[in-house]
């Protein structure tokens, strides 16, 4: 058996990882066809709906380029979220800032996750893992937020493999960096990123909740099956 390498304050970044797993990155063109299907998702807001867009997205134009991580997930994505309809259900659970870890291929991965959607009872998530977002403002970030979200999908996918779940379904996440938000999907060892969405530009953030929206609906239909 491999011995495993254990370093709890390692800090990878996304090439690392890349090299590390033998990962693939797509990008552009090369989309992948279940992230064109995500991120090709339409919406409309209802008038209530629109008068909270129209404050937060104010909001960020004015204030975004200052905030700090608190103030970034407090004042505007804690809305966006509520926008893109992820919440809690009976068949899964959404969480803030928690811990996951796993050896993959010999190598102890631990990461702690902004946000994520997972089976759970009450503040305890239990696998399969389906969602995750890291979000970094855009003064002061610490650590690579891509390769922290690369993490949570390597952990996800091992987990979910040694419970002998479907590992086959795909990954989905969100890299958000000031008011940059990049959507991605992981397959197997290939993720692919979409375009970067400008969340101070209004049909930017419009597409963007339709992408939250558009998950809840895979995540429903696709991936709980």
């Amino acid at each position: 058996m491999a011995k495993t390498q254990r370093n709890k304050e390692k800090q990878y970044s996304e090439a690392e990882l890349i090299e590390m797993f033998g990962l693939t990155r797509l990008v552009g063109s090369e989309m992948i066809p279940s992230l064109a299907e995500w991120t090709n998702a339409t919406t409309t807001l209802s008038p209530a709906e629109q008068q909270l867009f129209d404050d937060i997205r104010q909001d960020a134009v004015q204030n975004i380029a200052g905030w700090q991580e608190e103030d970034l997930k407090m004042m505007f994505i804690s809305f966006v979220l509520r926008l893109g309809h992820l919440r809690n259900q009976p068949n899964y659970h959404t969480y803030f800032e928690k811990t996951i870890s796993a050896t993959v291929e010999g190598i102890f991965l631990k990461t702690k996750t902004d946000f994520m959607i997972a089976k759970g009872i009450l503040d305890k998530p239990k696998i399969p893992y389906f969602h995750f977002q890291e979000w970094k403002p855009l003064k002061n970030p610490k650590g690579d937020s891509m390769a922290q979200l690369l993490e949570a999908f390597l952990i996800a996918q091992e987990t979910n493999r040694a419970a002998n779940l479907r590992t086959d379904k795909p990954l989905y996440g969100c890299e958000v960096v000031g008011k940059q938000w990049t959507f991605a999907i992981m397959e197997g060892k290939t993720y692919c990123l979409s375009k970067s969405y400008d969340c101070t530009e209004k049909d930017d953030l419009l597409q963007i909740i339709a992408i939250l929206r558009k998950f809840k609906e895979i995540l429903e239909t696709k991936l709980l099956s």
